[in-house]
């Protein structure tokens, strides 16, 4: 069961945003990861837990940020109940969507399990629900991704097979670069790995 921290950065000037505390674990329902964020001077800041099922669908999040929440599923698309900080409203939203997203690493591990690229295949679009901080806003994205390299490294504790993903925003051709192992996040734009205490877990 990994557990480490990531820093959360601005991925245009690098400003840090956020430390997030995680751990994570493939269970009998498929992957879970859990986390609670920091702010640079090492306050609370909120927290995420997502739970994948064996096809790498959401069977539930949940996300904190400052006072506000989301709970959300893949139901019917993804359907999701946000509510503001002071509780008194919550809102339902629901869209013909394959999956949530957002700044948390957790996310884009989830999106690798869900499309289960090749190195061979071509890209695959996605459509998301991205939760925007520090609010969590909804709002709907469409991404395509594809398996451009994957490289079997050794080791002090057996070999690690690193996958390297371009990620293209659909409406703005923006692309970036997104490096995974097993189900950590190795380097991402405004992501990055700072402390790791044992080794990824790798996925049957």
């Amino acid at each position: 069961m990994p557990r480490g921290r990531y820093s959360l950065l601005d991925p245009h000037d690098h400003t840090p945003l956020a430390q997030e505390h995680f751990q994570c674990a493939p269970g009998p329902s498929g992957w879970r990861y859990v986390a609670r964020r920091t702010t640079p001077a090492g306050q609370d800041s909120g927290s995420v837990d997502l739970t994948l099922d064996a096809l790498g669908r959401p069977l539930r999040l949940e996300l904190h940020a400052g006072d506000w929440q989301v709970r959300g599923a893949a139901l019917d698309g993804v359907t999701w109940v946000r509510t503001d900080p002071t509780g008194t409203e919550a809102t339902e939203g629901n869209v013909p969507a394959h999956a949530f997203t957002g700044t948390s690493p957790a996310f884009l591990v989830a999106t690798t399990r869900l499309l289960r690229l090749t190195p061979s295949a071509s890209a695959t679009r996605v459509r998301l629900v991205a939760l925007t901080d520090p609010v969590l806003a909804p709002r709907t994205v469409d991404q395509s991704w594809a398996l451009v390299n994957s490289e079997t490294h050794a080791t002090d504790n057996g070999p690690l097979t690193v996958d390297e993903y371009e990620v293209t925003a659909l409406d703005t051709g923006e692309r970036h670069t997104v490096h995974i192992a097993g189900d950590v996040v190795l380097a991402a734009p405004g992501i990055e790995l700072e402390d790791l205490d044992s080794p990824p877990s790798t996925f049957n």
